[in-house]
């Protein structure tokens, strides 16, 4: 926390700092805890009528009221990463996009809109990773009219957390009234740990068959599905067969240095066996194979099981990502 010459607390921010990760320390008038005061990191993402809104790593906003600063500074734009690749948020989302494409897409400046039927929120949501070449509230008529002309419900997916990210577009989406349904992480680690266990038993396919559809945790999955599961530079599917159905499958798109891996899914009563590490092991190593040297991964905040185990393998949380749903503007659900 900034401090002064005279060892006073000093508010060295201000409007014009909006934008900026900052970090500010402000009276605690709440009651809720014996504290006299509570502090804040994150984007600085408004500071109107003297209200101050910080939207910090996960994704959630605090409202901060300027009389109830004591302290505030801006601090560098993204923490130093411990350990794992280093890669900027950018190349991450074009990465994860490339490995889970729409079955159409369609650019607004430098917006990507996306659409592949409703499989998935990824598949079906804008990915604004720039400028859209419009005022925000014509790009949002924009996206909303181009989705609802397919039947569809406009998503935008945003990140937080590091830099580059769109903690702003977030503040901005949710003073519209848009709603943020889901949040996950992204992580990022070395690829060589995860090959470092036993993969034996694994069968791997180019295709996502029957035997390995029959366990995919999505019943009924289409010919678009196909497509976005099939889709990526180089995609594996990893099967360990099992009595009715397999006993676990996994994903992986090998693009350039990076392998994703996804859909790493085990049957229930087999859980805690090792079948997780050992699918994620034989993709590894064909990753390695095709010349990928770090990870990535996508999981949901609350998944406290897969969160422990890519822990034990050396990943670490790099962004959170959020998908905003438009508002219903006519009282009625879509």
């Amino acid at each position: 926390m900034e401090i002064s010459a005279g060892g006073r607390l000093v508010v060295r921010i201000s409007a014009a700092d909006v934008g900026k990760r900052v970090s500010v320390r402000c009276l605690d008038e709440t009651g809720v805890t014996q504290e006299k005061f509570t502090d804040t990191v994150g984007v600085l993402t408004s500071w109107d009528d003297g209200v101050l809104m910080i939207t910090r790593r996960d994704g959630r906003s605090v409202r901060i009221a300027e009389s109830a600063l004591v302290a505030g500074k801006v601090v560098p734009a993204e923490p130093a990463r411990r350990r794992g690749p280093t890669a900027s948020y950018e190349e991450l989302a074009r990465i994860a996009a490339r490995g889970w494409q729409p079955v159409e897409s369609e650019r607004l400046g430098d917006w990507e809109l996306r659409a592949a039927s409703g499989f998935t929120r990824r598949a079906n949501s804008v990915l604004p990773l720039g400028d859209p070449g419009l005022p925000l509230d014509e790009a949002l008529a924009a996206v909303r009219r181009w989705y609802g002309a397919r039947g569809l419900p406009a998503y935008v997916q945003t990140a937080t957390g590091a830099a580059g990210t769109q903690e702003v577009l977030c503040a901005e989406l949710e003073a519209r009234g848009w709603t943020r349904e889901v949040t996950a992480e992204l992580w990022t680690g070395a690829l060589a740990p995860v090959a470092d266990r036993p993969g034996d038993g694994v069968v791997l396919s180019r295709e996502a068959d029957a035997d390995w559809l029959a366990r995919y945790q999505r019943k009924g999955v289409s010919e678009v599905a196909l497509r976005v599961l099939g889709s990526g530079p180089s995609v594996w599917f990893a099967t360990v067969a099992g009595e009715d159905a397999p006993a676990a499958i996994g994903r992986c798109v090998v693009d350039g240095r990076w392998a994703g891996f996804a859909a790493v899914e085990v049957d229930p009563a087999l859980r805690r066996r090792g079948l997780a590490s050992t699918v994620m092991a034989a993709l590894a190593q064909r990753a390695l194979d095709e010349g990928a040297s770090a990870a990535w991964l996508q999981v949901e905040s609350d998944n406290a099981g897969a969160r422990a185990l890519y822990e034990r393998m050396g990943f670490a949380a790099h962004h959170a990502y959020h998908h905003y749903r438009e508002p219903d503007v006519s009282g009625a659900a879509r």
